[in-house]
């Protein structure tokens, strides 16, 4: 899949992937990463890379013993940091930061640990979890830049291609949208420079991302685990999707097929929560009023989708349920008419 992708870079400046969480990802970020060392018999990658190891670069020190002196302690061995102290990056960190959060930070790069503070406060922070990984974001986005803007002779000029896995994680949907259009944005200035792979399972940053490289040559990829049968590599083409609707497709071919196992009813409930959900509903089972025999499928529902069943492990229903099952999603796709994309053709 790694080969394949930098394939695909040969003569496109992007590509997107979507794939659910689990799928693996991160380990794919990584095979891409280290196939130049393998080429080239060269410890050296030609790779920046975003993804839970970046994340892992950084670890806190919360002075559990006085309860005070809480940093960030940064990983000063990585490559990743190869000219954070001759560069001193922290206005064009700032930048970034100041566009998604309301805190300050101050690098010592002598000890190498980060503090933080808000307000006149000088008293060092912990941060959340979700302001920690967009601080890590905005370090990434500072060191990209370097590399977009590197002439040949910069620390970050062994960059040719840049992997980005999964940078928005604990955002909200606000958030979202600003670091994909962000992102969208110096990505685009680098597109001479750098060629690009972004993969990701949340649905809106994806569908930013698609909008705002759509017109720049790319391809898209819907990565999805087929049970135990290992994977299937979809062209997205002209039609970016969202999470539920992708799991609509899924559901629509194998209610076709005939090939529906005891899992798929909790991929329909799910489907059914969001619904309800994003018209206001109180329960799912509002999603069938006016339907007939609704008070049937809401049962079923509730009954076959509380079982621990698991996409890895698939038991193929009885003909009974997978009647039923047919007749729910039916009822549910003639009320609801959403378009669904032939990733699965």
């Amino acid at each position: 899949m790694a080969v394949r992708l930098r394939d695909d870079l040969n003569n496109h400046h992007f590509v997107l992937l979507y794939a659910y969480n689990g799928t693996g990802k991160t380990r794919l970020s990584m095979e891409f990463k280290n196939i130049s060392k393998e080429r080239k018999k060269n410890p050296v990658t030609d790779t920046l890379y975003y993804n839970a190891f970046t994340e892992d670069l950084f670890h806190w020190n919360n002075d559990l013993e006085n309860d005070t002196h809480r940093h960030l302690i940064i990983n000063k061995i990585s490559r990743f940091f190869e000219g954070f102290r001759e560069l001193a990056l922290e206005e064009k960190i700032f930048n970034f930061l100041e566009r998604y959060a309301d805190f300050d930070f101050k690098i010592d790069y002598d000890k190498w640990i980060i503090t933080f503070n808000k307000g006149e406060d000088n008293n060092p922070i912990k941060v959340s979890r979700g302001e920690e990984n967009i601080f890590i974001w905005c370090i990434f986005l500072a060191i990209a830049e370097l590399a977009i803007d590197d002439d040949g002779n910069g620390p970050y000029n062994w960059v040719k291609f840049i992997y980005i896995d999964d940078p928005i994680s604990s955002l909200d949907d606000n958030n979202a949208i600003g670091v994909a259009s962000d992102l969208a944005k110096l990505l685009k200035k680098g597109k001479d420079k750098v060629k690009v792979v972004i993969s990701s399972h949340h649905s809106l940053f994806y569908n930013v991302m698609y909008n705002e490289l759509k017109k720049i040559e790319h391809k898209s990829h819907f990565l999805h685990k087929n049970g135990t049968d290992g994977y299937i590599l979809r062209a997205t083409d002209e039609t970016p999707f969202f999470h539920h609707v992708a799991i609509l497709a899924e559901l629509d071919k194998v209610s076709k097929n005939g090939n529906i196992n005891t899992y798929h009813f909790n991929m329909l409930r799910a489907i059914l929560e969001k619904t309800s959900t994003f018209f206001g509903y109180d329960d799912f089972s509002s999603c069938f009023k006016t339907v007939e025999d609704d008070v049937l499928f809401s049962r079923a529902l509730n009954l076959l989708s509380h079982g621990k069943y698991s996409i890895y492990q698939p038991v193929e229903m009885n003909e009974d349920n997978k009647d039923l099952f047919k007749k729910i999603l039916k009822a549910f796709t003639d009320k609801y008419e959403f378009q669904l994309p032939e990733i699965f053709a």
